[in-house]
């Protein structure tokens, strides 16, 4: 038996009398029922391959019957996609108001794909649904049956990338100084760490300060703390503030209180960051780094960063489809199991490349972290 819930809008309609000397409120109550679940239609196709040289043109439609809220008023329908049935992390690929069909473009079910994971140049199987709601608050949810297909999506690279800016680092206050990236997690692309050495430099107040930036070279977007700068004294943990994502001005710095290693991490969710130190003790320091595979065209030896010897990078090296591994002078093997970024470990099998293009390539001896930043994309 389907559990009733009801919404009740209340309107209050005041008669005045051009003499009176009272009013009269005279009140009527709409409930608004929950939907059954409405029906996606199955697809007239079980395959879609996009093609990138005709973006605008249809791709698919979602077609499915009206919502019954025993209200005259507009229902509102998301279309969402996942990469699973159970919809862990879903998609908003479109939404509509009061109608019961909605097209993607090739532009609109690729980047869709691309959100909910799926790998470009090949066919996997995508989820679809809809979710029917009333009013301006999206009141009463109701998911449909789910609906999968296959998608052959191009490639779209979604993601972000950040660098690491201050004179407690490498690059010092030098916004395009072969900048380290930070690390992003492989399951959430609003997550990043970086674990490695800090300075503290002259060790007065405004030494061993760093902040974040989006892109080498430019002073925006950029990201620090919450607290301005001259106020910001050095926490473990707090909010961050970006310019001009979050204000005007430009955020506070974050720091450290000592020389040493620490783990950085920043969460573009819940726009906070903690900062830790972290103990290198008893790790091991490699001679060498090469990058093996059969993406490179012969094996491609890393430089070590003079500033952190457990850092590594490769600046520009052209990859194929293919997989890739990190060797290093002792013999051993470390690899992930994701595209672009995640975390190696030794004897872990092959990371995968998907697209040919030259990257930047950077690899974290102490934690395994590793990302494969396109140059073209």
């Amino acid at each position: 038996m389907k559990t009733t819930k009801n919404i009740h809008i209340l309107i209050a309609v005041m008669t005045f009398g051009l003499f009176a000397t009272s009013c009269e409120n005279d009140e009527t109550i709409f409930t608004a029922s929950e939907t059954t679940p409405i029906t996606l239609s199955e697809l007239p196709i079980t395959s879609i391959e996009l093609d990138p040289s005709n973006p605008a043109n249809a791709a698919v439609t979602f077609n499915w019957n009206e919502a019954n809220y025993n209200q005259q008023a507009s229902e509102n329908y998301a279309v969402q996609v996942s990469s699973n049935a159970e919809f862990n992390n879903p998609v908003l690929a479109t939404s509509v108001v009061g109608t019961t069909s909605a097209t993607l473009s090739v532009n609109e079910l690729n980047s869709s794909a691309g959100a909910a994971g799926l790998p470009p140049f090949m066919f996997s199987t995508i989820y679809a649904r809809v979710v029917s709601t009333i009013g301006t608050q999206n009141g009463l949810p109701v998911s449909s049956n789910i609906i999968s297909f296959e998608v052959q999506p191009f490639f779209n690279y979604i993601f972000r990338d950040f660098y690491l800016v201050g004179n407690g680092t490498s690059a010092d206050w030098n916004n395009n100084n072969n900048n380290p990236p930070l690390f992003r997690d492989s399951e959430n692309g609003n997550l990043y760490t970086y674990t490695g050495f800090f300075t503290k430099g002259g060790g007065g107040f405004d030494d061993g300060r760093f902040k974040i930036l989006e892109l080498r070279g430019q002073w925006q977007p950029q990201w620090g703390t919450s607290t301005p700068e001259g106020s910001d004294d050095i926490v473990g943990a707090g909010d961050i503030a970006g310019n001009p994502t979050t204000q005007d001005s430009d955020p506070g710095r974050f720091g450290v209180a000592s020389d040493g290693y620490y783990t950085f991490t920043i969460n573009f969710s819940s726009n906070t960051y903690t900062m830790s130190a972290y103990d290198d003790s008893g790790s091991t320091t490699f001679s060498s780094v090469t990058l093996q595979g059969d993406a490179l065209n012969g094996d491609t030896v890393m430089t070590q960063s003079s500033f952190d010897s457990h850092l590594w990078y490769v600046n520009s090296v052209n990859l194929q489809p293919g997989d890739l591994q990190f060797t290093t002078n002792t013999g051993s093997s470390w690899a992930g199991s994701t595209s672009f970024s995640g975390v190696a470990t030794e004897g872990g099998g092959t990371i995968p490349v998907v697209v040919q293009d030259d990257y930047e390539v950077w690899f974290n001896d102490l934690t395994g972290d590793y990302i494969m930043i396109p140059l073209n994309l």
